[in-house]
């Protein structure tokens, strides 16, 4: 029985040996996770973009500022005299929060009196959102008990106003993004068992003696799929806003593009990974682990980007996702035009160029 069982393990050492994609998996991929989810797997917000409004202009909204930029959660982005121009700071990203300091708060401190503080908050991303209410709240609580030199209760509130998600709700932060996952996911995988499909059957060997040329083959093959993956994202977007309660404040047909750009790389990069596989089971899991993980994890689907280590947060720079993300949530929840995401739709263009390429270059080969 033992030189039995021997002898099965010894073949399938040789059948691991021969299929190196395979034995990458097994070997790779739990290296990789577990940096992955070691490193991005964080909730603590740094470096906050704050925007400060001191009306006060006195030594007590002073020590206030200094307690929010040496708690080492905020940045200072932007000093303004009022607090109008908040709104094209907010609108465009400068700003992820803003600290109101009103003019009279200099007097009630000297007069020990009760004040008011106002802490602005983008709750577009409901998690950071809460986080970085809750170290507002800390940090205001500590520098009003400095202030008033008391231990308890101090009289200064911060009063929160939240844009965008003023309930926080995680639905709003979540679903934009659980779209994008579903739809990269399933728009690689369909794609790349496309050409695989063929070798499989045997039938590419008929389409070489046809006259059709590379990009002519990868057209016909992507059109039918994208038009299944458009489909499939209005269908979502109607669902989020059905089930969810999800809003889309922005042009539909800026939302539209944005998908069609987001869906042109992912169904690029499939059919460049079913130019690589030599069967369908290797091409599904080509397509799920270079969809599902990296989507997942490096999108700012969950975790925020800002909050990883330097290193990942260069590699997320190749990760499609990420700009659909960032460009679909500032359409659905902040309604805002071209001017403020078009960065995030040209690199959805640069990357659905170089797959495209590359798809074309592996078919030419294989035709």
């Amino acid at each position: 029985m033992i030189r039995r069982v021997l002898a099965v393990a010894v073949k399938e050492l040789l059948q691991l040996r021969r299929d190196w994609r395979t034995t990458f998996a097994l070997v790779a991929m739990p290296v990789v996770l577990l940096l992955i989810y070691g490193f991005a797997l964080s909730f603590d917000v740094r470096d906050i973009r704050l925007a400060v409004v001191d009306q006060s202009r006195t030594r007590a909204s002073r020590e206030v500022i200094q307690a929010f930029l040496q708690s080492g959660y905020f940045v200072r982005v932007a000093d303004l005299d009022e607090p109008r121009p908040l709104d094209r700071l907010f609108d465009r990203g400068t700003a992820q929060a803003a600290l109101v300091i009103p003019a009279d708060f200099g007097a009630d401190v000297a007069g020990r009196r009760q004040t008011t503080l106002q802490f602005v908050l983008d709750g577009s991303d409901s998690q950071t959102a809460s986080t970085v209410l809750g170290y507002a709240r800390q940090i205001v609580g500590s520098a009003a008990a400095a202030l008033y030199d008391v231990e308890l209760k101090p009289p200064v509130v911060a009063r929160p106003l939240v844009w965008y998600n003023p309930d926080l709700s995680s639905s709003l932060f979540l679903v934009p993004g659980l779209v994008a996952f579903i739809l990269m996911v399933t728009s690689v995988i369909a794609t790349a068992l496309a050409v695989v499909r063929e070798k499989e059957r045997g039938t590419l060997e008929s389409l070489r003696a046809t006259p059709l040329i590379a990009i002519e083959l990868l057209v016909g093959k992507t059109a039918p799929y994208l038009l299944l993956a458009s489909a499939a994202a209005a269908g979502s977007l109607t669902l989020a806003w059905a089930l969810f309660d999800v809003p889309v404040h922005g042009s539909i047909v800026w939302l539209g593009l944005v998908t069609v750009l987001f869906l042109a790389g992912g169904l690029g990069w499939g059919m460049f990974l079913s130019s690589l596989a030599e069967s369908q089971q290797v091409a599904f899991q080509l397509g799920l682990l270079s969809s599902m993980l990296p989507t997942l994890l490096l999108s700012g689907f969950i975790f925020p980007i800002s909050s990883m280590p330097r290193a990942l947060q260069v590699i997320s720079h190749i990760v499609p996702a990420r700009y659909f993300i960032s460009a679909l949530r500032e359409i659905v929840l902040k309604g805002v035009g071209p001017e403020v995401w078009w960065n995030d739709a040209l690199a959805l263009v640069a990357f659905g160029a170089v797959v495209l390429v590359l798809a074309t270059v592996r078919t030419v080969r294989s035709l």
